[in-house]
Formats: structure tokens, sequence, C-alpha cells
């Protein structure tokens, strides 16, 4: 960063940038945990002497401990995108009203643990169910590692419970899916999307969105012609807005294709039997008869799904992150 002429290329110097800042604040905190380490052992000397300290002690080391894990999980993310932010949507699959139902569940699941970790989230359209739910969502989500973090949660997810919407009460499977793109910066890197690919339809923005969506006619929905992936924004203050915010998505959209073809091309080179399935089931909640979840890629399982539905999904993702990593380095 110091060397002549560093700035004169600036979108390469903002990511060089960013790197920086990144590895500044891993170096912070391991620094941060050495002093609190030696803190640590200077306060179990005492505690040997005074016992009323002991509380104090499993505190500070559960304190650690959880640190610890951060960073640790900080050397999982080797993506070329993990770093940065993310677009996140949420679809209702196969079960009706039960599934538009599970969809905003995961919704909800998915807000409260981005706001435990300090991923900011901003919701850009969201379109409600006949009877319940939500058929789809779409936030932005930024913060540290967020494009990392969602990608660890891409695929569908399966729940099993006592329908609220039968009126016998039987049980009812719900499918939902989890889709994310890295959400990257207009620096002019980006390819062209020529005008002509594009249908750009402009409607009422009305639905599960609350105070959080802007009910006018300034909602804009783009279909990209080619791959036809559609995007939609309804939220912003004016058409413009929510056009310039959709023409993002679909950047990020039609980014995150343009990797898994090249993961798949990847796939095929190492002789893999598969190709590399993002939207496969990856984990199931059951809330009736028992209660438990399961990660069908680790086979994890906890037995409070009251709690991961409550946004406690650490556990569950750092298992699979470092299962991937031990993958990619051949099991090391």
């Amino acid at each position: 960063m110091q060397a002549p002429g560093f700035w004169d290329d600036r979108a390469h110097a903002a990511k060089v940038s960013a790197k920086h800042t990144r590895a500044q604040k891993r170096l912070g905190l391991w620094r941060r945990l050495q002093g609190e380490v030696d803190d640590l052992d200077e306060l179990v000397a005492m505690a040997e002497q005074e016992p009323e300290l002991a509380d104090e002690v499993i505190e500070q080391l559960d304190s650690i401990e959880a640190q610890l894990g951060r960073l640790e999980e900080e050397r999982l993310f080797s993506g070329e995108f993990d770093a940065g932010n993310a677009l996140v949507t949420v679809r209702s699959g196969a079960g009706g009203t039960d599934s538009q139902d599970w969809a905003e569940m995961l919704l909800r699941m998915y807000l409260r643990w981005a706001e435990s970790r300090g991923i900011k989230v901003e919701l850009k359209e969201a379109a409600e169910g006949e009877e319940a739910g939500i058929k789809q969502a779409t936030f932005l989500a930024e913060g540290p590692n967020a494009y990392g973090l969602f990608a660890a949660e891409r695929g569908v997810h399966r729940l099993v419970r006592i329908s609220p919407f039968d009126s016998q009460s039987r049980r009812h499977t719900a499918f939902a899916q989890l889709d994310t793109a890295p959400l990257v910066d207009d620096d002019g890197d980006e390819e062209e999307i020529d005008d002509s690919e594009l249908r750009v339809d402009t409607y009422r923005a009305s639905g599960a969105g609350g105070q959080h969506v802007n009910k006018t006619d300034s909602a804009v929905r783009i279909t990209h012609l080619p791959s036809g992936i559609v995007v939609q924004c309804q939220n912003e203050r004016s058409q413009l807005q929510n056009r310039a915010t959709a023409m993002r998505m679909l950047r990020a959209r039609l980014l995150a294709e343009k990797e898994r073809r090249r993961a798949e091309e990847m796939a095929v080179e190492r002789g893999e039997q598969k190709a590399v399935e993002w939207g496969s089931q990856i984990r199931s909640y059951t809330l009736h008869p028992t209660t438990r979840v399961k990660d069908h890629r680790t086979g994890l399982e906890i037995g409070d799904a009251q709690r991961v539905l409550d946004g406690d999904l650490d556990g569950l993702i750092r298992q699979y992150l470092l299962q991937s990593a031990n993958a990619a380095g051949g099991g090391s």
C-alpha cells in the first residue's frame, strides 16, 4: 500500500485496502486473546487462593473459547467472495400453506442469527402467501464474511410438524429453500449487461414487508432473458432507486450462476461422480413427535430445535465449514 502509484488504480486499491482491514482485525483479535489468556493465568492462580473467584474464571474461559472459535472460523473462508456481502433469498417449496409459513419461519431465523453475528440486513422484496407466510423474500446481508456464512446455508430445508393449518392436526412435511449470491461493489470490473437482454416491469409494491416496503407504483421487476433469472425490488423511495438496486441484485445472481458452472466444471475435472448440487436438502427440523434438528451434510444433531429456530446456528455452520475445509485439504 506504500508503493508509488498504488492509489492510481482505485478499484484495485480499494480491494487491497479492504483485505488489509480484515487482516488488521484478525491480528487485533489475536493480540486481545493473548492478553486475555495471560490475565486468565493470573486469575486461576488467584482463584486457587480465593475459591469465590471460580465463577469469574469460568466466565473468562467461556469468553476466550467463544472468541477463539470465531478466530478459527476466519481461516475457513477461502473463496474469492467469502469475505464480502451477500444477496439472500428465501423461497417456499412443496407443501402449500405450510411451506409458505415455513419460509417465513426460516426468514425470521436467519434475520435473528444475522443480528447476533453483527451482520446488517436490509429487506428488498417480500411476497406474502395466500393464507399465511411468504412465497419469497430477498434481503441484502452486509458484514464480515456474510457471503461465506450464508453460502454455508444454501439449499433446501425440511420441516416436520403438526400443521397449524390442518383441522385434523395431522403431521405435515414442508420445504423451503435458501439461495445466496455474492454482492460485489460496483467498481467497473463487472461484466456489462446488454439492455436488449432485459425485460423491465413496474408494479405496485405490496406484501409481507410491513413498514420496510414502499407500497407505491415504483416497484421494479427485471427479467434477464438469456438466463431466465428474475429479480425485483420494491422498498426504495423511487423507481430509479429500485431499478438500480435490482440491477445490482441481477449482477449478483449472474455472478453466482457463473460460479456454479465453474464449480461443476471443476468437479468434472476432478472425476467426481456427481455435479455440485447447491439446491439439495441440507437440513431437517423436526418438531413432532420429537424435537431435533439434523444437518444431513455433517450428521450433527441438536435436540433443542426451538433454540436453532431462534437463530442459534453457529454450531451447525461451523461444523459444516470445518468439514468442507478438511475435505478440500485432503482430510488434513
